[in-house]
């Protein structure tokens, strides 16, 4: 229960990563606002976690629905002392691929709406005078992986990383922490989605393509969505007191720096 007393915002909680990590923060003793675009999914999560939660439905790349999404944080538990930001869109797609669209669509969530998100809760944390954590999902592919899904995707989670070192050095002497989380390859419904793009596209079976991606990882095993929450919650907790502006790797030793 090292958490107990603190009130976490988690975005894309609805699934995945962000289901595990709100899940596991709750687990030890925060109150978590689980966030979601699909509200239906965030309301699943909520309901896993019990009555010291709430749901909401947002979406991050609406800087109107951010805003109001620390409101009824503040309104609701009186304070936010930790912010995931862990929302995040991305497709399968060669660099000659990549639309407008998809450029557009992955920088408003991936990095615009992680950067206001992050700066609308410092606001609260320093108005409050709450010596609070802020937690960045980026990925290894915003480190220069050459497996990730596609270009625009590694640049907003590049943004994300550097954001992630400037704010630390702006917000320490306000006692907010700031960090950035970088998964590898993590078994969810959407590496399942794109196993299944590229298999099509190389007319062999997913379980082929699935197992020579993880035949190098260091490891031998993908990431699960719980490998990424207990690093959050590691963050988030008196064990981490004076870390602040690093970007961290779960991904099995895929990437050396």
């Amino acid at each position: 229960m090292q958490l107990k007393g603190k009130v976490a915002i988690v975005t894309g909680a609805g699934q995945g990563i962000g289901k595990a990590i709100a899940l596991d923060l709750a687990s030890n003793g925060a109150v978590v606002l689980v966030v979601d675009l699909d509200y239906k999914l965030a309301q699943e999560t909520c309901a896993l976690i019990g009555n010291s939660s709430d749901s909401l439905q947002v979406d991050i790349a609406n800087l109107d629905d951010v805003q109001k999404m620390l409101d009824i944080c503040v309104q609701k538990f009186g304070q936010i002392d930790i912010l995931v930001n862990n929302a995040g869109v991305t497709r399968f797609v060669d660099i000659m691929g990549v639309t407008l669209e998809d450029w557009d669509l992955m920088h408003s969530v991936n990095a615009r709406g992680t950067f206001f998100a992050m700066q609308f809760a410092a606001k609260r944390m320093i108005d409050g005078k709450v010596k609070g954590n802020i937690i960045n999902i980026a990925s290894i592919a915003g480190k220069g992986y050459s497996g990730s899904s596609n270009a625009a995707y590694a640049a907003s989670k590049g943004a994300v990383i550097a954001m992630t070192t400037i704010a630390a050095q702006q917000l320490g002497r306000y006692g907010i922490r700031v960090n950035v989380v970088c998964p590898g390859t993590t078994q969810t419904a959407l590496l399942d989605r794109i196993v299944d793009s590229i298999a099509e596209s190389q007319g062999v079976k997913p379980e082929i393509v699935s197992n020579s991606r993880s035949s190098i990882i260091p490891t031998g095993r993908n990431s699960t969505p719980e490998d990424i929450a207990y690093m959050v919650t590691f963050l988030a907790g008196p064990g981490a007191l004076n870390i602040t502006g690093q970007a961290i790797n779960v991904d099995g030793g895929l990437m050396t720096h």
